[in-house]
C-alpha cells in the first residue's frame, strides 16, 4: 500500500463535498476498490467512506417499491429484502460471508462489473437509481462494460426497485470468484416482463428485448423455446465461448421463468 488520506463523512453532502478532492475516491465495502489499490492500478490521494452515512443505510418498502440504501451491505439486503424475495435471493447468493458483509449495492451498481448480479436486477426490475445529484432510469444508467453515466463525484445513495407480481434470478456461477458466468433475471410486472442478462453480453448486462416480448404474450416455458440469443455478441474466454454462454442465458431464462 501507500499513504492516503482517510475520510468519514457524516452526511451524503460531506461525502460529495470531500470528493472534489484531488484524485478522492469513495469507498464503499472495497471489495474491488481496495483490490485494485493493492495492484497500483489505482492510486486515490483520499478515500471518502460511504458506510457510515446513516442516510445510505436500510431497505425500506412502501407503496409497491423497495428503496435500498446504497450503503447497504449484500447481507443487508438478503436479510431485510423480504418483500422482494428474488432480490433478497440474488444478494445472499453473491459471494461469501466475508463479501456479503462488506460489499456494498452501491459500489456494486457504480462498479458495473459485468459478471456482477446486481445489475441484472436493476435493469429487470425497472429499478431508479437514486444519486446525489439526480435520479437515473436504470435504462439510461449503463454505458458498456464497467461503465455507467454517473458524473465525477457522483454518489449512488439509493435504488428504488418496483416490486414485480413474480420474479427470480438463476446464476450459473465461475466456482472461483462465484461471479455469474452467466445470470438471468426475470420480473414480471401488470405490464409486461422484463428480462435482463449479466456476465455474458459484450456490452455488459443487457435486456433480452425477444424474450421479453415472448413472455409478455405467453409467461411460459415453452415461450422461450424457439427462442436463441447470437454467440458472436456474448462474452468468449477460457470459462466458456460466446456460443455456451449464448445457450446458457437460453437455459436459465427458461429456469427462471419456471421459478416464477
Amino acid at each position: 500500500m501507500y499513504n492516503f488520506d482517510f475520510v468519514a463523512p457524516g452526511s451524503v453532502a460531506e461525502a460529495v463535498e470531500a470528493l472534489k478532492g484531488e484524485e478522492a475516491l469513495a469507498l464503499g465495502g472495497g471489495q474491488t476498490l481496495l483490490p485494485t489499490m493493492k495492484q497500483r492500478l489505482a492510486m486515490p490521494s483520499a478515500l471518502v467512506r460511504l458506510a457510515g452515512i446513516a442516510e445510505m443505510q436500510g431497505v425500506t418498502s412502501a407503496d409497491g417499491v423497495l428503496r435500498v440504501g446504497g450503503a447497504s451491505t449484500h447481507a443487508t439486503v438478503a436479510a431485510e429484502a423480504g418483500a422482494y424475495p428474488a432480490l433478497a435471493a440474488l444478494a445472499g447468493g453473491i459471494g461469501d460471508p466475508a463479501v456479503r458483509n462488506r460489499g456494498t449495492i452501491g459500489g456494486s451498481v457504480a462498479n458495473n462489473d459485468p459478471a456482477a448480479c446486481y445489475p441484472s436486477a436493476v435493469l429487470a426490475s425497472g429499478a431508479v437509481v437514486v444519486t446525489s445529484a439526480r435520479e437515473i432510469a436504470a435504462d439510461a444508467y449503463f454505458d458498456g462494460l464497467f461503465g455507467t453515466v454517473l458524473e465525477e463525484g457522483e454518489i449512488i445513495t439509493a435504488v428504488r426497485f418496483p416490486i414485480p407480481q413474480a420474479a427470480s434470478y438463476q446464476k450459473f456461477e465461475q466456482p472461483a470468484s462465484r461471479f455469474a458466468l452467466c445470470g438471468v433475471f426475470v420480473a414480471k410486472f401488470a405490464d409486461g416482463v422484463r428480462v435482463a442478462v449479466t456476465g455474458a453480453g459484450n456490452d455488459g448486462v443487457f435486456r433480452w428485448t425477444e424474450a421479453e416480448a415472448a413472455l409478455s404474450a405467453d409467461f411460459s416455458a415453452g415461450a422461450i423455446d424457439p427462442l436463441n440469443l447470437p454467440g458472436e455478441e456474448m462474452i468468449a474466454d477460457l470459462h466458456g465461448s460466446g456460443k455456451y454462454r449464448a445457450h446458457l442465458a437460453k437455459i436459465l431464462t427458461i429456469r427462471a421463468v419456471k421459478a416464477c
